[in-house]
């Protein structure tokens, strides 16, 4: 445990930020699943996969402009999720 005010600070605003960005990363995991899923799922239209995609692209994009997710790992997980849409044959 820190001793002096500056330490006892900074520790406060370390948890608070590693709360912060654990949320945030949560739920960039949750969207990717969904879109994945949505994906997936043939009773889906190709507008509404469309929109997942997206949508967890514009998650990502953000989470690596706030430095939560290093930038090759957003464009690895984007790479993927494109890879997961073009694959699928049933759109």
């Amino acid at each position: 445990m820190p001793k002096n005010l500056s330490a006892i600070r900074r520790l406060r605003i370390s948890l608070r930020n590693r709360s912060r960005n654990k949320i945030y990363k949560s739920s960039i995991k949750t969207l990717i699943k969904k879109t994945v899923d949505s994906i997936n799922d043939i009773n889906i239209s190709s507008e509404i996969k469309q929109q997942y995609l997206s949508s967890a692209y514009s998650k990502i994009d953000k989470a690596v402009k706030k430095h939560i997710i290093p930038k090759n790992q957003g464009s690895r997980k984007k790479s993927k999720l494109l890879k997961a849409y073009r694959n699928n044959k049933n759109f």
